[in-house]
């Protein structure tokens, strides 16, 4: 009995706490690779920048470029969140069903929610305490954080705001402005949604950031992507 019941341990400690680091370094690996193959592309598969300079005096900006719908289980981007390691890499597909992105390494978009460089709430989710768990420190978050979402084009560089933790049928947290499902036209923002707790269903941890500057890949990677000195994660 004490040989089945430390067998037993030995199986939970592995499916709770060793995979998930196994599966989430797999999944740094591949968002990393990811990042390298668009570090490569040549000059003309890139849209070119537009600067915009307002005519009130205010500094010059690089317009973020609105991406179009990603097809389902589609890669079309990366999560990148310095607080979080310099080593986390994790891929942004297509939907958030668990074969289109959850299960498959990788942060799902829902697909009803906006895309980067558009007026509204990109909104994604991740698994909190299983394969890998992308969320599984997005409570360690501070506000003032970078979540810069890296795509073929650039960085569209976000700031965390708050975290807050609400019923599974919340969804008013994926309106274009979250919690305020009337107001349209207003900001950009991203959403992180993730299970809470960390190995439950009772309720939703809810992540915000807001947008704050694009980047294009020609001007080389932003500030906000420099490490943190207290950093979280794997």
């Amino acid at each position: 009995m004490l040989t089945a019941g430390v067998v037993v341990l030995m199986f939970v400690a592995w499916q709770m706490w060793i995979g998930d680091m196994i599966q989430g370094a797999q999944s740094n690996q591949a968002g990393a690779a990811t990042v390298e193959e668009w570090a490569d592309l040549p000059d003309d598969a890139i849209a070119p920048p537009k600067l915009v300079q307002p005519e009130d005096g205010t500094p010059a900006y690089y317009e973020p470029p609105v991406m179009a719908p990603a097809a389902s289980g589609e890669t079309f981007a990366v999560l990148r969140i310095p607080r979080l390691g310099d080593n986390y890499f994790w891929d942004i597909n297509g939907g958030v069903q668990t074969w289109e992105s959850l299960n498959v390494g990788a942060v799902g978009h829902y697909p009803a929610t906006q895309m980067p460089g558009e007026v509204g709430n990109f909104a994604v989710a991740g698994h909190r305490g299983s394969h890998g768990g992308a969320f599984m420190n997005l409570p360690g978050m501070r506000a003032g954080d970078a979540v810069v979402v890296e795509t073929p084009d650039g960085w569209y560089t976000y700031r965390f705001r708050n975290l807050e933790y609400v019923a599974p049928t919340a969804g008013d947290v994926l309106a274009p402005v979250p919690h305020e499902a009337s107001r349209i036209g207003i900001g950009q923002y991203l959403t992180m949604t993730t299970c809470s707790p960390r190995y439950g269903w009772d309720e939703r941890a809810i992540g915000y950031a807001e947008f704050e500057y694009f980047t294009p890949r020609s001007v080389g990677e932003p500030a906000s992507l420099d490490p943190v000195t207290v950093a979280v994660g794997f």
